[in-house]
């Protein structure tokens, strides 16, 4: 069986190797900050929930349980954090910047479409919690298991919060006249 590199730079981290934690930090910033930014629908809010969530794991690196995987251990502690804000700041923001342009970003492309905008528009106005199961699957493209180690629930519990927002979602599209 081959070795989890993530496990290998938390234990070498974990032996004095400060390095080995920014490696961490440099795979999964990029992530981690996608996530954070589609629940708090904010930038700043998102690069705190980010940084704070790699403060936390790195305090608490010593209980990282080695059976299970780093990037849904640090998921969870991001999207907590993500939660913690949102539910704090009951702001209202959008989740796409105006005037996105085109990139070799995905994402930011498909910001660009009118459809994708409804969704994002859409997306605002379900709970932080039902928010973050969308984005963790369809966005981030998680597994209901995965997903289940990062809010820490049952696999048939995500599936069917999951399906109540999806049908939240939905019914928010045809409620503003936008097919879903």
């Amino acid at each position: 069986m081959a070795k989890d590199p993530d496990a290998m730079l938390v234990r070498a981290c974990l032996s004095g190797d400060s390095s080995a934690y920014q490696v961490l930090v440099g795979k999964y910033t990029g992530p981690l900050y996608n996530v954070t930014y589609r629940i708090t629908r904010s930038r700043e809010d998102a690069a705190d929930a980010t940084q704070a969530a790699f403060v936390k794991a790195y305090e608490k690196l010593g209980a990282f349980d080695f059976h299970h995987r780093f990037f849904s251990w640090i998921y969870r502690i991001a999207v907590n954090e993500a939660l913690d804000l949102a539910g704090r700041s009951g702001r209202e923001r959008p989740l796409v910047a105006d005037g996105a342009s085109a990139s070799d970003d995905p994402e930011r492309d498909c910001a660009a479409t009118e459809s994708c905008q409804h969704l994002e528009r859409a997306l605002q106005e379900l709970e932080p919690g039902e928010r973050a199961l969308v984005v963790l699957k369809h966005l981030q493209g998680l597994s209901y298991a995965e997903i289940g180690e990062v809010v820490d629930l049952p696999e048939k519990t995500v599936k069917s919060r999951l399906f109540s927002a999806r049908h939240r979602l939905r019914g928010i599209l045809i409620e503003k006249g936008w097919s879903p």
